[in-house]
């Protein structure tokens, strides 16, 4: 029988024993990601990591790097390359024979923003948990902090810029992640749609650059997203609402404020309420993958991998339970 990468690893799953360096829990998580790699890899995402050159069949594969980069941040939360390549190095070498040095393994990475990107998509669309409400979204965002705002951000300045975190009181160089979330009963949203941007563009742009089109929805949003005359123009057109939490009118005489005061907080509370999900869903993706911190990225290609991988790690779970 020819031996294949996959009858590799299948092997390996088989003959375990007191010696190994990985529990069976965790041997049965690395095999489950490399074969879900290997079958992605085969169907599409060899066309995102194609080479055109001597080396295109390398001795440790694509389907092997990355199944390496999201199992040690899944399976062990080390985020940084380094402390990834280390642990794969000490413990891995078994399954991993022909693991390369660590300039190379970063080198190799470094390339496959795309890939991890187009994995992402794949895990949100093929692998959607049940309960999901398509037609009731929640909005928002968050920041990825490449440097302060007291220094002179020079990391991917071409896909990178300066803003003001008014949720966190801070000024800061880098991207902003925007999330539109299908709604779940007692659960965190799950992610339908998720764009990426410069730290300065609103939300309400991108709104309208990218899900202005959606019929008969209703979009949960904060106060970011306040635009009566395009929103009542949307709810004519295309039956979308967009409840926002009441966004106070500069100059509004204070008679007419307090007359309609206590509507307006409780109907900003109503709304608030129903979007808290999506907040939370944020602080556990931090929490998850501490993808809010990209001070130690040094390139462009490395800030996509940074954002795509960790957005690959939060959901790659789904796969043991599919």
């Amino acid at each position: 029988m020819v031996e294949t990468p996959e009858n590799h690893y299948l092997k390996r799953l088989t003959s375990l024993n007191l010696f190994d360096m990985i529990p069976r829990e965790k041997a049965l998580q690395i095999t489950a990601i490399y074969l879900y790699i290997c079958d992605l890899y085969e169907s599409e995402l060899k066309f995102k990591c194609e080479r055109f050159s001597n080396n295109c069949n390398p001795e440790f594969s694509d389907q092997e790097l990355i199944t390496v980069y999201l199992f040690v941040m899944h399976a062990e939360q080390r985020f940084k390359i380094k402390q990834i390549h280390q642990f794969a190095k000490d413990y891995l070498l078994s399954w991993f024979p022909k693991l390369p040095s660590y300039v190379a393994f970063n080198t190799r990475l470094n390339r496959l923003g795309d890939a991890l990107n187009h994995i992402t998509n794949d895990l949100l669309v093929t692998l959607k948990p049940a309960g999901c409400t398509p037609d009731i979204n929640l909005l928002d965002s968050m920041p990825i902090i490449t440097c302060s705002g007291k220094r002179q951000g020079k990391v991917a300045r071409e896909i990178t810029d300066k803003t003001f975190c008014s949720t966190k009181g801070i000024w800061y160089f880098g991207l902003k992640l925007h999330v539109l979330g299908m709604r779940r009963s007692c659960k965190l949203p799950f992610p339908e749609s998720i764009v990426l941007t410069q730290a300065s563009e609103n939300d309400l742009n991108v709104f309208k650059q990218n899900w202005t089109n959606l019929p008969n929805r209703q979009f949960y949003g904060d106060k970011i997203y306040y635009d009566i005359e395009f929103f009542d123009n949307m709810a004519k057109n295309d039956g979308s609402l967009m409840p926002t939490p009441v966004k106070g009118i500069k100059g509004q005489p204070d008679c007419i404020k307090y007359i309609d005061h206590a509507a307006n907080e409780l109907f900003s509370k109503a709304v608030s309420s129903i979007r808290q999900p999506i907040e939370a869903f944020f602080n556990w993706l931090n929490e998850k993958t501490n993808i809010q911190r990209a001070s130690t990225v040094r390139s462009t290609k490395g800030l996509l991998v940074h954002v795509y991988g960790k957005l690959a790690v939060a959901f790659i779970g789904l796969i043991f339970n599919s």
